[in-house]
């Protein structure tokens, strides 16, 4: 059994992956948690516990309108790459804002919560 600090939500959102500052992948946020995110993408040349970057753009919201994280990676998979918040500099605001569109779309998509 999977013990999380916060819940996770399941979603869909195109991002863009920036390492030292440079777009070196493009892939897709499947779920995000306040703690952290899962990214589906075919992106390889990365280690764990590296710093990264994502940038996205919430749908509904303004076209220059592009918010950007910071993570590090936790998890690499043939899947994807789970990304942790923890220890890094980011906007609270810009995480929960994330997360609670995420949310809105499981509800209105039927994804699972």
């Amino acid at each position: 059994m999977e013990h999380r600090l916060s819940q996770r939500i399941e979603g869909e959102l195109p991002i863009l992956v920036y390492k030292r500052g440079m777009p070196v992948a493009t892939g897709q946020i499947q779920d995000a948690s306040r703690r952290g995110l899962f990214v589906a993408t075919d992106y390889a040349d990365i280690r764990l516990n590296q710093p990264i970057q994502l940038a996205f753009k919430l749908p509904d919201q303004g076209q220059d309108c592009h918010r950007v994280l910071n993570a590090h990676v936790i998890r690499r998979s043939s899947s994807g790459l789970g990304l942790g918040f923890d220890g890094t500099d980011n906007e609270v605001d810009v995480i929960a804002e994330l997360v609670q569109w995420l949310q809105s779309q499981s509800l209105l998509t039927g994804f699972r919560v």
